[in-house]
Formats: C-alpha cells, sequence, structure tokens
C-alpha cells in the first residue's frame, strides 16, 4: 500500500505581520494590541540552534568522586535571542533516548560529527521550536551520553532533571563537555519550563514536579507512575516476578553498568519480593510530597494501561486536588499508548494550547474549558466540568447468595451467608467475568439485575473481604464487570486499542536528518460481552499493615479492604454491573506459595463504588424487575491479559 503524507499548512511569517499591521490599524487605540491568544510557527526550524550541554546534577551516584553531569540535548529557535528575547522551555527527561526508542516508532536520538543532536525523537521540537519554544531532551543519569546510574525513580533519577530546570532559571552549573570545564549559561531561556513524557519519562515528571522546584510551570505526564512501590507491588501481592535492578539493567548505558554495581545491589537490598513497604519504596512515593507541587498537571491515562495501570491516577489525582493544584484530565479506552497515537490531532491542538496559556500566558480560554475528556466508546469521547463530577457519591454495594450456587446477586442490603473458591493461577479476570452466570471452583461472583437506566461510575472503588484461607498465603482480586455486549478497544493485544496504518501525517517542519511526519493509527477493535471496569489485588497477609505482610492462620478470618483503580464508566441501560471476588489473576499478578481455597463472610463483605447520584442512583438504574437468572453461557471478552514477567513503563508503546 503507498504511503500518502498529508502536510500541515504552515503561515508564512510574512502573512502573520501583514495581519498583525492590519490589526493595528483596524482595531480601535484602546485595544490596539490585544494580548495574542496562540503561537504561530514564525520561526524557523532549519535555522534552530543545536546544541548539547552537561548539566553538574551535584550528586555522585555512581560513587567515582565527582558529581555527575547529564547530557541535555537542546533544540532552539535562533531568531529570539538575536532580538533580545527569552523563550520557554518544553523538556523531556527520559531513559529511553539510546536503548530503547521513544514513541510508536522506537525513535532514537541521533547525532553529527559534533555531537550535536540532528534527530530528536518525537514531535515536540518539529512542532513547538518554530512557535518561539527550545526543546530539551534530558538523558537520565546512568544513560546514553550522562553520567551516573539509573536509580528507578529515586534520588538520581528525580535530582538529573530537576538540575536541568535549575540551569535553566541560572541555579546550576553546565558545560559545554562530558569531562571539561568551559561553561555554559542558559542565556537564552527565561526559565519557564514544562515537562513531558510517557511512561517512565512522565513519571520522572511527577517526580520533578513534586520537589517544588521554582521554574517548573506545568507537567504533563502520560500513562506516568506516581508510586513505584504501586509499579511493582498491590498492597503486598507481586504484580511481576522481577524487580527495579532488572528495569534499571535494562535502560543503562553499558559504561553505566560497569560502574553502577552498588547502585544495582541497593536496589535489589531494597525492593524484596515479600512487597514489603521499604525506605527505598517511600522515597519513590511523589504522592506523599504533593504538597510541594507548584506546576500545573495535565495528566493523561489509559483506564485498561495494564502496564502502568490506574492505581497510579487516583491517589495522585486526589492529592494534587487537596492541595489545590491546577489540573486537567483526558482518560482513554486504550492500554499504555500516547495520546498522538489515540486521538492526534485534537491531543496537538489541545497540547499547544495548554503550553501556550502555562508558558506563554495566553488567555485563550483553556483554563475555563471542562476539566475530564473522556473517551467513552472507540473515538468516541465526551467532556466532564469536573472529574469527578461533583454529584458523584460513593455507595455500598453489598453482595448476597442468589438461586444458584456459587452465583450471588449485589445490592444495597446486606446479607448473611458464606461462598467459597479456590486459587487457579491459571485463570485470569477475563475467564472469572465469561463464566459469571456459572458456578465455577475459582470465583465468587455478584450480579445486578439488568439496569433500568444508564449508570456512571466515576473514580475509584474499594472492596472490603473478610475471608478464612486454608493456607498461610493467600493472594485476593476484586474485580468490576459491565455484563452485556459492546465494542471497545481491545486493549490487549499488541497495540493496546491501537493500529498502526501506513498513511503519514506531518507535525511541523522537517530537517534531512529529523522528520515530522509519524505512521497514523486507528481504533482496534473487539466485540465483547463483558467488560472489566476496575481492577484491585492485594496479599491477604499484608491485612494488618501495608508494611509487612505475615503468615495467615488457616480458618482464621482476616478483613482487609483492597483499593481497585480509577475509572470513569457507563454501564449502560439493559447491562448488568458484577463484582467478581478471586485469587490469583492470571498475567497481573503473581500467585501465592500455596493454593488457598478461601471462604468470604458476605455479612462483613462490601464494595464501595463512586456513582453519580450516588446510592440513588443505583437504586434507580436497579429499581426494575429482578428478571429470569442468566443462563449460564459463556460471554465473550478480550483475550487474557499476557504473561510479561519483565514488562518496563516505556515510552516506546
Amino acid at each position: 500500500m503507498p504511503i500518502r503524507t498529508r502536510f500541515t499548512i504552515w503561515r508564512p511569517l510574512a502573512t502573520a505581520a501583514t495581519a498583525a499591521l492590519l490589526a493595528t490599524f483596524l482595531t480601535p487605540a484602546a485595544t490596539a494590541h490585544p494580548a495574542p491568544r496562540q503561537s504561530e510557527p514564525v520561526y524557523s526550524y532549519a535555522n534552530a540552534v543545536r546544541e548539547a550541554v552537561w548539566v553538574d546534577t551535584g550528586y555522585d551516584g555512581d560513587g567515582d568522586g565527582e558529581d555527575d553531569r547529564v547530557a541535555v540535548d537542546i533544540v532552539r529557535p535562533r531568531e529570539p535571542a538575536q532580538r533580545g528575547r527569552k523563550i520557554p522551555v518544553i523538556m523531556d527527561a527520559s531513559p529511553y533516548y539510546s536503548c530503547c526508542g521513544r514513541g510508536n516508532e522506537s525513535q532514537n536520538k541521533t547525532y553529527d560529527a559534533d555531537g550535536d543532536v540532528v534527530g530528536m525523537p518525537l514531535y515536540y521540537d518539529n512542532y513547538f521550536v518554530p512557535r518561539g519554544y527550545a526543546f530539551v531532551g534530558v538523558d537520565l543519569a546512568g544513560t546514553n551520553r550522562s553520567d551516573g546510574c539509573v536509580d528507578v525513580g529515586g534520588r538520581s533519577d528525580i535530582r538529573s532533571a530537576k538540575a536541568v530546570v535549575d540551569w535553566l532559571n541560572g541555579r546550576a552549573k553546565a558545560y559545554t563537555s562530558r569531562t571539561g570545564g568551559e561553561r555554559a549559561e542558559a542565556t537564552w531561556t527565561n526559565g519557564k519550563t514544562g515537562m513531558i513524557g510517557k511512561s517512565w519519562d512522565g513519571t520522572i515528571a511527577n517526580g520533578v514536579a513534586a520537589t517544588g522546584v521554582e521554574g517548573l510551570e506545568t507537567i504533563v505526564p502520560i500513562a506516568a507512575i506516581s508510586s513505584w512501590y504501586d509499579y511493582y507491588f498491590s498492597q503486598g501481592a507481586p504484580l511481576y516476578d522481577s524487580g527495579p535492578d532488572w528495569l534499571s539493567d535494562y535502560v543503562e548505558s553499558p559504561d553505566a553498568r560497569a560502574r553502577c554495581e552498588a547502585v544495582q545491589q541497593r536496589l535489589v537490598d531494597g525492593a524484596p519480593r515479600s512487597g514489603d513497604l521499604t525506605r527505598l519504596w517511600t522515597e519513590r512515593d511523589y504522592v506523599k510530597a504533593a504538597g510541594k507541587v507548584k506546576a500545573s498537571v495535565f495528566l493523561v491515562h489509559g483506564m485498561q494501561d495494564l502496564n502502568v495501570r490506574t492505581q497510579h491516577v487516583g491517589p495522585w489525582w486526589n492529592a494534587l486536588a487537596k492541595h489545590g493544584v491546577e489540573r486537567k484530565i483526558w482518560l482513554s479506552q486504550t492500554g499504555h499508548v500516547d495520546p498522538f497515537d489515540f486521538r492526534r490531532a485534537d491531543w496537538v491542538d489541545t497540547l499547544h494550547r495548554w503550553f501556550d496559556h502555562e508558558l506563554l500566558g495566553h488567555d485563550n480560554g483553556i483554563d475555563r474549558e471542562p476539566m475530564a475528556d473522556i473517551e467513552r466508546g472507540p473515538d468516541r469521547w465526551e467532556t466532564s466540568r469536573t472529574w469527578p463530577p461533583r454529584a458523584t457519591a460513593t455507595t455500598t454495594l453489598r453482595p448476597a447468595d442468589g438461586a444458584r450456587p456459587g452465583v450471588g446477586t449485589l445490592g444495597l442490603h446486606r446479607d448473611r451467608g458464606t461462598e467459597t473458591f479456590t486459587d487457579d493461577p491459571a485463570l485470569s479476570e477475563t475467564d472469572w467475568a465469561a463464566h459469571i452466570d456459572a458456578p465455577t471452583p475459582a470465583k465468587a461472583g455478584f450480579v445486578t439485575g439488568p439496569l433500568t437506566r444508564d449508570l456512571r461510575l466515576s473514580g475509584a472503588s474499594q472492596v472490603t473481604v473478610t475471608a478464612r484461607s486454608s493456607a498461610p498465603t493467600a493472594h485476593l482480586s476484586a474485580v468490576l464487570v459491565d455484563l452485556g455486549p459492546d465494542t471497545i478497544r481491545d486493549y490487549a493485544t499488541e497495540g493496546e486499542g491501537i493500529t498502526t496504518l501506513t498513511d503519514r501525517t506531518c507535525w511541523g517542519p522537517r530537517t534531512t536528518g529529523d522528520s515530522s511526519c509519524y505512521l497514523e493509527t486507528a481504533a482496534k477493535t473487539t466485540d465483547v460481552d463483558h467488560t472489566v471496569v476496575s481492577r484491585g489485588w492485594a496479599d491477604l497477609g499484608n491485612h494488618a499493615s501495608a508494611w509487612h505482610g505475615r503468615p495467615l492462620t488457616p480458618g482464621k478470618a482476616y478483613t482487609m479492604t483492597l483499593d481497585l483503580a480509577a475509572t470513569d464508566h457507563v454501564v449502560p441501560a439493559g447491562h448488568r454491573l458484577a463484582l467478581i471476588v478471586a485469587g490469583t489473576d492470571k498475567g497481573l499478578i503473581d500467585p501465592p506459595a500455596d493454593t488457598p481455597t478461601l471462604t468470604l463472610d458476605l455479612s462483613r463483605t462490601s464494595a464501595r463504588v463512586p456513582f453519580v447520584g450516588g446510592p440513588d442512583a443505583f437504586a434507580r438504574a436497579t429499581a426494575g424487575p429482578a428478571g429470569a437468572t442468566a443462563a449460564p453461557t459463556p460471554l465473550d471478552g478480550v483475550n487474557a491479559p499476557p504473561h510479561t514477567p519483565h514488562r518496563v513503563p516505556k515510552g516506546a508503546r
């Protein structure tokens, strides 16, 4: 199939100048110079300054007796400095610029013979440099051309990027080479910086914002981590059979691996596979430092992201709200995907206006627009004035015995009784949901009748269980499921909800060594009979403490609350809402040492779910006749989540 290229039409400088001159003559004197509402591409990208500096972090992470220097590649328009005008910075600090690639097409940095960047991954430089921004790509310590060691979200990672913000604001030193003494000054910038990035890159933006560094005006974290413990564990339950030492080794440059053995060992020692919450993890928890955040936050996340899971959205979002941080959010139906690859034109336009407002001070109204954009179906979006909506209230749902053993009901009234299931590590949430209407030994399921009206969940849920285990170890999963036919993004396949096409679209000027043209994508969809809405996992041994797990006494009842991921989902009229409680969720948590049978005490088991309209909305939606019990026919869903022992919070899809 031939490649079709669509080029953006750029407004020439002469045209912009003519328009400005006409405006001067045609506008009354009192408003002869109205504030600009949008930056225009009036500067030359081909003639942009491309340079590299090495910023002194003030930290000796690799223990060689010298402060680490991190490599900073800069692309900036030449004209503003020539005219004495200082410009803001868009910055992406990443470990992926050489090892693994950036974006859907896995781009790496390329350099000329002088060591200046020629090919800068992604479109940020092509699009924003002509509009009067500098773009800065930072190699995190221990990666690509930087000194130091990767410590996976710790002091070295965060100081790598924070030091660059400090340098841009005249508070840190930089040099023209990795080892030389010639100083480099950032005289061309006003210091106003916005950080952006997907996954690990966005995580660094979160972490730097949590330092409260002056000059960081805004961050745009995409599919980003807010607490590294929650990347590797969920309330004691291990999510992967590896730790941060593997990830550090994965991204480090070859020479960093040779000198960073001590750092690697500290990562091993500080992150035991027991799931205990150690000092290493508390250092990498940015949520607890949300009170220091001065930057505004434009957060983007896929509600079906099974890599950086949406457990990272709710606590961070709520903590920012508590401290009055200006916020905006996009929630998609994709997995771990950049909005450039699921809503490209709208995303670039919105990001442009966001940076214009936050870094250039343009009054373009974006701060008065709805707070949230939410994808309701593939490429079908709606907005919400606030998120969660103000009418949202937590509703306590109670499981109860049903007409058939093992097939319970879900409602507002407490019931007595028990349900029993045996952990089966070969089964996943999709297996449990497919057989929700049949007694199966590996899960306990509870279902409402068909809804008589739509019911919207918005925010994070909690499921409290009281259970007895037959063994000293037991893991728990709690899943909310929308039971009913739908067409959704197929988030469980390789593209995680998108298909890459052969056509390209272009987002700014380009040079021989740096294209601005990227492969288009389309929604990859599938027809299903059920959709998992939200999930949460825990080690029952952590019932008493998040810090330490303990062996269970077989037969003794333990009560534990599982935190489910934040989401925003409408269960349509005619569908049913289900709560499933089970053991190991294959592909998403690792199994316990034993194969326990668990008995739930239904009188002390409940789900707290944030419904728009609260308990009244749930009562109205479930007020119709109960209807006949559904036949135990298997329901189709997405494929089971793939088991990935070493998942990477990667900038590439």
